[in-house]
């Protein structure tokens, strides 16, 4: 038995690990300020002697003994993290400085869940780990894009000086039960507005293109990354890179559902990707063997099956 603790452990990703963590049998310390993240998420969970709910913000240091941190706190979609973006800035780096600050002490793991916003609008595809990105440092984007490339620098720096045992994994789209139904993402967006009859919303002409990964295939890679050798640091994609338009998306969910929507074309966000797709070949040499198993439409199947009993619900 490990003692792990999760920040932003109350959210989509984060409750999903916490669930996957205790059912290996280890004890979880959930930690999360409840910014995005829900309790109803993880409450089933609180039920064990072996879990944890701490109400604490990363931006604060925080003290406790644990063999293994997963650092996911930061809100990680644009409606919540261009919502305080100064917040969600202080977030990424001062919650990395703390928690790398943690794992110094207390000589624990620590893996950072960064993103694949890092590489910003591609202009090499699909992306390996050693493209540098191409971010617009002032956009609308760059409180989380350059928020979450510093906490790699200070994870990376934190190993170089201080011998702290760290990996970094950049996550791609993720998807699947436990997402908010206006938490912003295109998955849940386009699910929501086909169940409930109305327009599905498509940016710009619709061929951007995304790699969607369904929220099982990350927590493995995760755990898988986790569990590498201290000479393995990262970072590495978890991603799946099956590639899809925005166009295609909406058709395939508009089929599952049956849904009678339109499609609504509307102008483009500002520094919005128009590629996505992650090259995994690291991944796959590095973290036993993984890559993701689930494909698209039966992953989207069950985040239907879960949007259409939550709104049933509401």
């Amino acid at each position: 038995m490990k003692r792990i603790l999760v920040t932003g452990g109350a959210g989509f990703v984060g409750s999903h690990l916490c669930e996957f963590l205790l059912n290996q049998g280890n004890e979880v310390i959930c930690l999360d300020n409840f910014f995005t993240g829900k309790r109803s998420k993880i409450i089933h969970l609180l039920n064990s002697r072996y879990f944890e709910l701490v109400r604490h913000d990363v931006t604060m240091p925080y003290y406790i003994e644990v063999d293994e941190i997963y650092n996911l706190a930061c809100p990680a979609s644009p409606v919540h993290y261009q919502y305080n973006p100064i917040k969600t800035i202080k977030t990424s780096v001062m919650g990395a400085i703390n928690m790398l600050g943690l794992a110094k002490r207390t000589h624990a793991k620590i893996l950072q869940a960064s993103t694949s916003e890092v590489y910003g609008d591609p202009e090499l595809h699909p992306q390996p780990e050693n493209y540098w990105g191409h971010v617009n440092p002032i956009g609308v984007r760059s409180c989380y894009d350059e928020g979450k490339r510093c906490a790699e620098s200070l994870f990376i720096n934190y190993h170089k000086q201080n011998n702290v045992r760290i990996k970094i994994i950049r996550i791609f789209n993720t998807y699947g039960p436990k997402m908010e139904p206006d938490d912003g993402r295109v998955v849940s967006n386009f699910i929501v507005q086909a169940l409930t009859g109305k327009n599905i919303t498509v940016f710009g002409d619709g061929m951007q293109t995304r790699s969607f990964q369904y929220v099982s295939d990350l927590i493995e890679g995760m755990v898988c990354a986790m569990d590498t050798g201290d000479s393995f640091t990262g970072p590495v994609n978890i991603g799946n890179p099956g590639e899809f338009t925005m166009l295609e998306l909406a058709n395939e969910i508009l089929d599952i559902t049956g849904s009678k929507s339109k499609i609504a074309y509307l102008p483009l966000p500002k520094d919005d990707p128009t590629q996505r797709r992650p090259d995994i070949m690291l991944a796959k040499e590095k973290l036993n063997g993984w890559e993701p198993k689930v494909n698209i439409r039966d992953g989207l199947l069950k985040t239907i099956e879960y949007f259409d009993k939550l709104l049933a619900v509401k």
